[in-house]
C-alpha cells in the first residue's frame, strides 16, 4: 500500500507540474483577429510569429508571451506595482519592497505615460493586453504555472487579474532602476567618508577615468560639430557635518536596498556590444555583437522570438526578431530586414540625492530660506492572509523622501542639523525616470528602423534608462547613438558639497537643482567612424571634457580595450567573420592579472607548501578558465589583497567588490608600494607596504584553497569555485523545501571569465563567495551580408515552465560559449520549424 501511495502521490506531482505546458501547435481560436496568425517553434521552442496585421501580430505575441511566461510577468507586475505582499503573503522583504515603490511611484508614472505615448504604441500595447488575456480567460490557476499550485499550499491564491496596458509600462520602471547611473557610488562616496573622513582619500576610490590607457567610445574626431562641449562641474570641498549627513544616508540606503532588482545590481551589471564596419570582414557587410551582463534567474531575463508581417507595408511595418521582456510588445535588442541594434548600459548620472531641511512638524522643507510643503499621499498595501497595511508617502519637490519609509532598526530619524534647529534632514531621491516619458515609443521606433536618422529619431524618446546604442545596416554603415534624459547640473563654484552629482546635494540651495535636460540633438553620435570599429562596453563615451556631461562614474573600460585590442587583431590577421566574434565574446584574458602577476612573482615565499599556489602563477597564461587552477589561486589572491588593503577603512556593507573600479585603484597603486593604503589597520602598530599585503594574501590563499578544493594545488579548478546559479525570484530561494528549488532552479554550471573580464562572468570579492552574480544574459552577433548566418544564445531557455525541456536547455551551451543558428527570412525559419500553432479568428 505504501508504494501504491507513493506512486500515486508522485503521478499527481507529474501531473500538477506538467499541467501549465501550453499547447504549441495545432489551430486554436484567439478572439479579435482579424486573420489567420501562425506561430511556429524551432528545436529550442523559441516562436516565430507571422501575421497580417500588426494588431494581430501584437495580440499572438501577448498570448504566446502569457502561454510560455505568464507566473514571470504576474510576478514582474505585483513587483513593480509595489503589491508582491498580494502575491506572496506577510513577508517582510516583500512588505519593505511594497513600502519602496509605492513611494517612488512606479505605476503611477506609468500612467502617466499613457497619454504620451503615439496612438500605435497604445494600440501595441493594448493588443498585446487582449492576447495576454484571451489565454488567461477560463483558465485556473494551476493550468497557467505551477508556482501559483506551490503557492496555494500556504496561501489564498486566486485567478489572475487581467493583464493591463499599463502593466507593460510599469516594466520599463524596473528596467531603468536596475540600470540606473551612480547612484551607488554615490551613497558609496558618502558612507565612505564616514569612516575615512577625507573627501581627497574617498576620491583616491574613485579615480578618474584612465582616458591615457583605455579608450572611449568614441575620440572627438568622430562625433559631429552638433554635439556641444559641457564642462563637468567644479568639484569643492566637503564641509557638510558628516554625522547629520550619514544617519540620514543610512536610513535611505536601507531602504533603497529593499527595492527587487529584477534585471541585477552591482558593478557587474553591464555589457558589450560591438560593430565592425564591411571593410574589415569576410562578407563585406558590417557585422554586430551584444551580450547585456544581467542578474542571472530562472527563467532567463530575455524572451527569444521572431515578429513577421506576411507583407510589409505601412499599415504592418514589423519584420522584426530578437530578444524581447515577456511582458511587453516588440523586440528589445535584434534585427530587422534593414538594421540591426544593440544596447550597452550608458550608465548616466540620472540620480541624485537631495538632503531635505524638514521641519519637526514633518509639514514643510527649506528652499533658499523659504518653507516649501510636503505632499503627502496615502497607499493600502493588500497582504494575502495578512492585515492591509497603510502607507503615508511624502514628497519634495526634488522626489520621494526615500529615507523614512521604512521602520529601521539601529538606524533611527536622522539627527537634527546642529546648524537648524527644529529641524531635521530627510533625503528625497531625484531620479529622471519619476517623470513619465516616450520610452514604449522608442522600443517599437527602433524595431522598424532602417538607418541612422531613425535611430537618431528613435533614441530622442529613449527617456531611460539611458543606453549605449551601436547600430550596422545591410546597405553597410555603422553607427552610434546615445540616448537618455540626462540632467544638467550647474557649477556651483565654493558650494558646501560637489556639484556634479558624485555627492548627495543640499536641497535647501537652488543652485543646486537640476537646469533642464540635456537636448537630444546635443548626445553623442558617429556615423561610419573612419577606424571601421566602435566597442561600447560601459565606459567613457567621450574624451574628458568633450560632448555634454553624463557622469564621472563609468566603467573604466578595460573590457572595452581588450575587445579594441582582438577586433584589431582579427582584422590584421585577415576578415573578421561571425566566428571571431563570437569568440571574442567568450574571450577570459585578465586585465587583473596584468597589473599584479609581475609583482606577485617578485615576492619570495619561503615555505614549498604556501609556494606551491605562487608556482602556479609562473605558466600561466593569465585567462580565467574553468578548468585552470591558477585562475582560481589568483581570484583568491585577488580578494584576500582586496580585503587585506581596503575593508579595514570602509563601513559595514561597502567592502571592496573587485570590479573594474577597484582594478584601476590597485593599478595605481602597485607603484606605490608605502602607500598607505596597503597598511592592515587590524594589526595595530604594525605598518604594512605592498609587500607584505601581496605576500599575506598569497599565503592565505594557499590555505583557504586547500580548505576547498584540496591539498594538490594542480587540481584546483576555477569553475570548481565560481558556479553560475540561475536562481527562482520566488520559490528558489533557501527557505523553500529542497524539492521545490530543485524543481525551479536549474542546476548549477561551472564558468570562466570573472569580473571586468570580456567574457564577465560577475563575482563579488566582498562576499566570501566566488559565485557569479551578474553574467552574459544572451549573446548575439548579426551578420548584416547574410542575416540567416547570424547566431544566438540566452542564459536558459525560451520557456519559463520548470517542467519545460525548453526551460534550460541552453544553458549548458551558453556556458561553454557556445552558439545557435538564428535563422531570420522566412524560408529560413519555416525550414528550422519543429511546430506549428495556427490560431484563428
Amino acid at each position: 500500500m505504501v508504494v501504491v501511495a507513493l506512486v500515486a502521490v508522485m503521478a499527481t506531482a507529474v501531473i500538477v507540474v506538467r499541467r501549465p505546458l501550453p499547447e504549441v501547435s495545432g489551430e486554436q481560436q484567439l478572439p479579435g483577429l482579424d486573420a489567420e496568425v501562425t506561430v511556429t517553434r524551432d528545436d529550442r521552442g523559441v516562436p516565430t510569429i507571422t501575421a497580417t496585421t500588426s494588431q494581430d501580430l501584437f495580440r499572438a505575441q501577448g498570448y504566446v508571451a502569457a502561454q510560455d511566461r505568464f507566473f514571470e510577468m504576474d510576478y514582474r507586475r505585483h513587483v513593480t506595482s509595489g503589491r508582491l505582499s498580494e502575491l506572496v503573503g506577510d513577508n517582510p522583504d516583500a512588505l519593505a519592497a511594497d513600502k519602496v515603490i509605492r513611494t517612488f511611484g512606479w505605476r503611477r508614472v506609468a500612467e502617466q505615460e499613457w497619454g504620451l505615448l503615439e496612438q500605435s504604441t497604445r494600440d501595441a500595447l493594448q493588443a498585446y493586453a487582449d492576447g495576454v488575456n484571451a489565454y488567461l480567460d477560463g483558465r485556473d490557476p494551476g493550468a497557467i504555472a505551477v508556482e501559483y499550485s506551490v503557492l496555494g499550499v500556504r496561501l489564498d491564491v486566486r485567478t489572475p487579474a487581467e493583464w493591463d496596458p499599463v502593466d507593460s509600462l510599469a516594466w520599463l520602471k524596473a528596467m531603468a532602476w536596475d540600470l540606473r547611473g551612480n547612484y551607488d557610488a554615490e551613497l558609496e562616496r558618502a558612507a565612505s567618508y564616514s569612516t575615512i573622513g577625507d573627501v581627497a582619500r574617498v576620491d583616491e576610490l574613485f579615480p578618474a577615468y584612465p582616458q591615457d590607457l583605455n579608450l572611449p567610445i568614441l575620440t572627438a574626431a568622430d562625433l559631429p560639430a552638433t554635439v556641444a562641449q559641457q564642462a563637468s562641474a567644479t568639484t569643492t570641498a566637503l564641509d557638510l557635518d558628516s554625522a547629520d549627513l550619514q544617519a540620514a544616508m543610512a536610513s535611505a540606503a536601507a531602504a533603497l536596498d529593499a527595492v527587487p532588482h529584477l534585471m541585477g545590481d552591482g558593478e557587474g551589471v553591464g555589457s558589450n556590444s560591438w560593430v565592425v564596419s564591411g571593410e574589415l570582414t569576410e562578407s563585406g557587410k558590417p557585422l554586430l555583437a551584444n551580450d547585456p551582463h544581467l542578474g542571472i534567474s530562472a527563467p532567463g531575463i530575455w524572451e527569444q522570438l521572431g515578429l513577421r508581417c506576411e507583407e510589409v507595408t505601412a499599415q504592418c511595418p514589423y519584420d522584426v526578431t530578437g530578444f524581447a521582456f515577456a511582458g511587453m510588445p516588440g523586440v528589445v535588442i535584434g534585427h530587422n530586414a534593414s538594421l540591426a541594434w544593440g544596447l550597452t548600459n550608458l550608465g548616466a548620472d540620472v540620480t541624485d540625492f537631495f538632503l531635505e531641511r524638514v521641519d519637526v512638524e514633518g509639514g514643510t522643507t527649506r528652499l533658499d530660506g523659504a518653507e516649501v510643503p510636503i505632499t503627502e499621499r496615502v497607499e493600502v498595501i493588500h497582504v494575502n492572509g495578512g492585515d492591509d497595511v497603510e502607507l503615508t508617502v511624502r514628497e519634495s519637490v526634488h522626489g520621494p523622501l526615500v529615507s523614512e519609509v521604512l521602520d529601521l532598526v539601529g538606524v533611527g530619524t536622522a539627527p537634527v542639523p546642529e546648524d537648524a534647529p527644529g529641524r531635521r534632514f530627510e533625503v528625497a531621491l531625484g531620479w529622471t525616470a519619476l517623470q513619465p516619458g516616450r520610452t514604449m515609443d522608442a522600443v517599437l521606433a527602433m524595431n522598424v528602423a532602417e538607418d541612422a536618422a531613425d535611430i537618431q529619431a528613435a533614441a530622442a524618446l529613449f527617456d531611460v534608462p539611458s543606453q549605449n546604442i551601436v547600430f550596422a545596416t545591410t546597405d553597410g554603415h555603422i553607427g552610434y547613438q546615445a540616448p537618455g534624459r540626462i540632467p544638467v547640473r550647474a557649477n556651483v563654484a565654493g558650494g558646501p558639497v560637489p556639484s556634479d552629482g558624485t555627492w548627495p546635494r543640499p536641497g535647501w540651495d537652488s543652485r543646486y537643482e537640476w537646469q533642464g535636460f540635456v537636448d537630444p540633438a546635443a548626445m553623442p553620435r558617429a556615423l561610419d567612424p573612419v577606424e571601421g570599429i566602435i566597442v561600447t562596453a560601459n565606459q567613457a563615451v567621450t574624451p574628458a571634457g568633450v560632448g555634454p556631461f553624463l557622469t564621472d562614474d563609468w566603467d573604466y573600460g578595460y573590457r572595452a580595450q581588450r575587445i579594441r585590442e582582438l577586433l584589431t587583431d582579427a582584422a590584421s590577421d585577415g576578415k573578421v567573420g561571425v566566428a571571431d566574434m563570437g569568440r571574442i565574446q567568450v574571450d577570459k584574458h585578465s586585465p587583473y592579472a596584468d597589473v599584479l602577476v609581475p609583482v606577485l612573482l617578485s615576492l619570495d615565499i619561503e615555505d614549498p607548501f604556501y609556494d606551491d599556489g605562487q608556482e602556479l602563477l609562473r605558466t600561466w597564461d593569465r585567462v580565467q578558465s574553468v578548468d585552470s587552477a591558477a585562475a582560481a589561486y589568483f581570484a583568491a589572491v585577488w580578494a584576500d589583497i582586496l580585503a587585506a588593503a581596503f575593508a579595514d577603512d570602509l563601513p559595514d556593507g561597502y567592502g571592496p567588490s573587485g570590479g573594474s573600479r577597484w582594478l584601476e585603484v590597485v593599478r595605481r597603486l602597485v607603484d606605490e608600494p608605502a602607500s598607505p593604503w596597503w597598511d592592515d589597520k587590524s594589526t595595530p602598530g604594525v605598518v604594512e607596504g605592498r609587500d607584505e599585503v601581496l605576500t599575506r594574501a598569497m599565503v592565505a590563499a594557499r590555505r583557504e584553497l586547500t580548505a576547498a578544493l584540496g591539498r594538490e594545488a594542480t587540481d584546483w579548478r576555477w569553475g570548481q569555485l565560481h558556479p553560475a546559479a540561475p536562481e527562482h525570484p520566488v520559490l528558489g530561494g533557501p527557505s523553500l523545501p529542497g524539492v521545490i528549488r530543485n524543481l525551479v532552479n536549474p542546476d548549477p554550471v561551472a564558468v570562466g571569465g570573472g569580473s571586468s573580464i570580456v567574457d564577465a562572468t560577475a563575482w563579488d570579492a566582498s562576499s566570501g563567495s566566488f559565485a557569479v552574480t551578474a553574467a552574459p544574459s544572451m549573446r548575439m552577433v548579426v551578420d548584416l551580408g547574410d542575416l540567416d548566418a547570424s547566431t544566438w544564445v540566452t542564459l536558459t531557455g525560451a520557456s519559463g515552465h520548470p517542467a519545460s525541456v525548453h526551460y534550460a536547455d541552453q544553458l549548458g551551451p551558453w556556458s561553454r560559449g557556445e552558439t545557435f543558428p538564428w535563422p531570420f527570412t522566412q524560408a529560413a525559419t519555416e525550414a528550422d520549424a519543429r511546430d506549428r500553432l495556427t490560431f484563428t479568428p
